[in-house]
């Protein structure tokens, strides 16, 4: 009985493996087919709404499009945070792969309205070029993106929109003016002054939306500037990079969200004995000179408790963090001084603040 019981058993189980062959040859002499099927969702998905934003709950809305730093790290790009204020989007500092990861987070960059930036060290501004083309071309744009920025942002505008001059002239020559209007290439510079008495400039004052830019602290780059946003009664402050700034801690009194920059000392100094170990003294002493104009998780987390934010969000990490087991020695004690949630960045974070409420809910924001 025995062991008729076991021959049936083992007949099933060759059926039932020669029936799974049987499906994965199946599978895999129809793979070229299945892979254009799951293509073609794909492209449905990222192409078929022109107007993303309009499906966004009234709002405050804050994405990170760049958590990173000069530093090369896999999961996070150049300087970029995306603003949603209701049905208006802007963009503040545009760091490597800032109009991609706009796209990737399913948003339209065409519907870009102004970009706005911290200060114009290298990682912050590299991405602008991509990021007027994609906007100008996604959006049949033709007028050039309105671009705010502190003194000196004249010549670095200047200076992309000649770089890509020819360019734009093709695009216009292969694609025809009317998908290409010569007239919306590029962008428009917008320079403000920040006042002597206050240190800050509001930019734009509409009943629902108000935008103020204020000094910070990152000599010898001066002026550098953070930004405050509010969207009727939800409020953002954008730090920008800096040392631990007594104007964040005012500008950022009692609100939802600080995305403020962070950087690691213990960390950093494996670096710096990584470099000279290595004999690479001059990267040595770079290490060592980026210590005094950043911010510690420590420090970011005392003016998030003592301006009583409800979230801080941390980004510009230095240094990049290969493993996620670092997270924890990156924060740091912050957590012991900080007593609300603290977020660690990554590309494609995405915080949404409801219109009326006090709800700040997270995700991660991505088709692909």
């Amino acid at each position: 009985m025995n062991s008729k019981t076991n021959r049936s058993g083992l007949k099933i189980g060759a059926i039932a493996i020669l029936v799974i062959l049987v499906i994965a040859g199946a599978l895999y002499s129809q793979r070229s087919k299945i892979v254009m099927q799951l293509a073609q969702r794909m492209v449905a998905s990222s192409t078929s709404e022109s107007n993303p934003i309009a499906q966004l709950i009234d709002g405050l809305h804050v994405g990170l499009c760049g958590a990173g730093s000069p530093f090369p790290d896999p999961r996070r790009s150049g300087p970029c945070t995306v603003v949603v204020a209701g049905k208006r989007m802007f963009i503040f500092d545009t760091g490597a792969g800032a109009a991609r990861n706009i796209s990737r987070m399913q948003l339209n960059p065409g519907q870009i309205e102004a970009v706005f930036f911290t200060h114009y060290h290298s990682d912050h501004i590299d991405g602008l070029g991509e990021l007027m083309l994609v906007r100008w071309i996604q959006g049949n744009a033709s007028t050039p993106v309105p671009i705010h920025g502190p003194q000196g942002l004249v010549p670095v505008l200047n200076g992309f929109m000649q770089a890509y001059t020819a360019d734009a002239g093709w695009r216009s020559a292969h694609h025809g003016q009317k998908v290409a209007p010569p007239s919306g290439f590029g962008g428009s510079a917008h320079v403000f002054d920040l006042s002597a008495d206050t240190g800050r400039a509001v930019l734009i004052s509409d009943p629902d939306l108000e935008i103020v830019a204020f000094k910070v602290k990152h000599g010898p780059i001066d002026p550098a500037v953070g930004y405050r946003i509010r969207y009727k009664d939800r409020t953002v402050v954008i730090s920008g990079d800096t040392s631990k700034s007594d104007a964040i801690e005012r500008e950022a009194k009692a609100v939802d969200l600080l995305v403020h920059e962070a950087q690691s000392i213990e960390l950093l100094k494996l670096l710096q004995s990584g470099f000279k170990q290595a004999g690479r003294v001059e990267l040595q002493q770079v290490m060592t000179d980026i210590e005094n104009y950043h911010t510690t998780p420590e420090q970011a987390a005392e003016t998030a408790q003592a301006s009583g934010v409800r979230m801080l969000v941390m980004n510009h990490i230095v240094p990049p963090l290969p493993s996620s087991l670092l997270e924890e020695t990156f924060r740091g004690k912050s957590g012991e001084i900080f007593r609300g949630p603290i977020h660690l960045g990554q590309d494609f974070d995405w915080f949404s603040l409801p219109a009326g409420t006090t709800r700040i809910e997270s995700q991660q924001r991505k088709n692909f």
